[in-house]
């Protein structure tokens, strides 16, 4: 604490990034501030509560990046944040991308969802985005019965079912006059605009058709359509006549938790919302921009946002270079007043969910950490094995980070080695994890956990130590029951109360990766031949392998056979040996 009192006698008022550290050297979190000086220096000379508390506990040094202006150092943050990924800070869905509606731009165009990489210079004619995926698709689902366009990605030669049914005009073998597609194209862009009646008219005009006709079957589909239309897709009571591409934002605090609310306008009525709610650690206002110039990091920026008077509306437009306005009075404030009731709904009515589910990932997260003395726990690497009579061996590593799945980071190891034992195998994964890591600088995990005993605890050690990686390793201690009792470690037990967050934790660790490693080795045994399943049991040379295989081909016809039928064809030991490799096979 002496040297973080120390340095914040030099701390300069000028504004910039700062990076908090853990006693490794970690950065845990990572801020921008108008003026370094006074708000590095507020999180050691005040009292903090929740997660706040939690992060300066846990800061034992700091250092700073000066910035030129305001502007810079808020881009800079979030460049800071995707490199180090600190635990703190608040990460936002990564990698999210909303679907649009897109005519395509063909001879034959096609109406489909679409995730564009770039919206600029894309030749189709897009429509969205769409934060509801299923809205999306059922809408282009709904207009694609209605108007023939062309359903298959590449034309077939001669016409397909579509064209029997009447949803496609026969492209590939039937003349089509330009004007038609024209007319589609018109009427399906007026709709996605927002002009619902003429594709409302033609639905109807369907329906009567198929009543007369006694197709009451398909009218009733009419039907059911036009009642989508006029629940989800009516037009908005609070609408701008534009056609200017907009988004509303606000917000709404409550006992420490933060809830955004961004409400999309296309062509001058609201398209869907996005939210999120997350845990308050920053002050309001800086969390304010972070929150907006990150969100428009991974999403299309609009030519006009919408924000109260808390965001810094200067600030955010010289930052994304878009039109940022604060509207006081009209259609436009009521915008802003609609999203923060949106925020403060979204929050009231999850408040009690959403504490409950931090305390059951970070806070056993946690405690995770303070039960085996790992001071910052962040990331948390779980492998399993799976084989069948020492064949098909494969492994799974699954990835928690801050006590919550990783699924982008799960991998999955065909055991190269000869050896048959989980000890071997074990090593074999561990050194082909963890040298990569070594070799590609990849992040290295805070806690090993191998799902196994101390055997597989001491191979994964070894292993460790030979690359000269001090990562902890323990191992999961089960009963009877299949049933997580304790951590092992190299040198001691970690007894685990069954009522407790951080078993809860583990069992879910341990629950995802057997899944995960389980169903890897399901995929792989499932390419297996016949051929490959006889080499395995013993006793079943070259000669008796060929005499099977002419005979019953199939692995499904040698599993039909009873120990009896198979003593026919081979000695009792081996026949009873087979018999219980296929009932192995058969069950898992």
């Amino acid at each position: 604490m002496d040297k973080i009192r120390e340095k914040l006698k030099l701390l300069t008022t000028k504004p910039g990034c700062y990076l908090m550290k853990n006693d490794n050297g970690t950065v845990i979190y990572v801020g921008k501030a108008k003026n370094l000086k006074r708000r590095v220096s507020s999180y050691f000379n005040r009292e903090h509560t929740g997660k706040t508390k939690a992060l300066v506990e846990n800061i034992k040094d700091f250092e700073y990046i000066v910035t030129a202006t305001e502007v810079e150092s808020l881009l800079l943050e979030i460049n800071l944040i995707k490199k180090y990924s600190p635990k703190y800070n608040i990460l936002l869905k990564d990698n999210k991308s909303y679907p649009y509606i897109e005519i395509t731009n063909e001879r034959y165009p096609r109406l489909i969802i679409s995730r564009p990489r770039k919206i600029k210079g894309h030749k189709g004619k897009l429509f969205g985005p769409y934060p509801n995926a299923y809205a999306a698709r059922k809408t282009v689902e709904l207009l694609n019965r209605i108007y023939p366009f062309r359903k298959c990605h590449t034309m077939d030669k001669k016409v397909c079912l579509y064209y029997h049914i009447g949803q496609c005009l026969g492209y590939c073998e039937k003349k089509t006059e330009t004007g038609i597609i024209k007319d589609m194209i018109n009427e399906v862009t007026s709709f996605l605009k927002g002009n619902y009646d003429e594709v409302r008219k033609k639905i109807k005009e369907l329906m009567i058709e198929a009543s007369n006709g006694l197709n009451f079957e398909k009218a009733i589909e009419y039907k059911e359509m036009i009642e989508y239309i006029d629940k989800v897709l009516e037009k908005q009571k609070i609408s701008l006549n534009d056609n200017v591409t907009r988004d509303v934002i606000n917000y709404y605090v409550k006992n420490d938790y933060i809830s955004f609310q961004v409400l999309h306008l296309r062509d001058g009525k609201i398209n869907m919302r996005d939210g999120e709610v997350f845990p308050l650690i920053d002050e309001v206002s800086e969390t304010l921009s972070y929150f907006v110039t990150s969100f428009y990091d991974k999403n299309e920026i609009p030519k006009e946002i919408l924000l109260s008077e808390s965001f810094d509306n200067e600030l955010l437009e010289h930052a994304l270079k878009t039109k940022v306005l604060v509207p006081q009075k009209g259609i436009k404030k009521k915008l802003v007043d609609m999203a923060y009731d949106n925020a403060k709904i979204v929050l009231d009515e999850k408040f009690e969910l959403i504490v409950k589910d931090d305390k059951r990932t970070f806070g056993a997260n946690e405690e995770l950490g303070k039960l085996i003395g790992i001071k910052t726990l962040n990331r948390i690497e779980t492998f399993d094995n799976a084989h069948l009579f020492g064949t098909y061996t494969v492994s799974g590593m699954v990835v928690f980070t801050n006590g919550k799945p990783e699924k982008k980071e799960y991998r999955k190891y065909k055991i190269d080695s000869g050896s048959k034992d989980d000890y071997h195998t074990m090593q074999e994964v561990i050194y082909r994890r963890y040298y990569r890591v070594l070799s590609e600088h990849l992040q290295k995990p805070d806690l090993i956990i191998v799902d196994g005993g101390i055997i597989q605890v001491n191979a994964a050690k070894e292993v460790l130590d030979s690359l000269y990686l001090d990562i902890p390793v323990v191992g999961l201690k089960k009963n009877d029951k299949h049933t997580t009792t304790a951590l092992i470690g190299r040198d001691r037990e970690y007894e685990i109360d069954k009522t407790s967050d951080v078993f809860h934790l583990l069992t879910r660790i341990q629950d995802e990766v057997h899944r995960y490693t389980i169903s890897y080795h399901k995929d792989i045994r499932s390419k297996g031949s016949l051929s490959s399943i006889l080499d395995n049991v013993p006793g079943i040379g070259n000669l008796r392998k060929k005499e099977l295989l002419k005979k019953y081909k199939t692995i499904t016809k040698l599993k039909s056979l009873t120990k009896e039928e198979l003593e026919k064809d081979l000695p009792d030991k081996v026949a009873a040996d087979l018999y219980e490799f296929l009932k192995e096979y058969k069950k898992n």
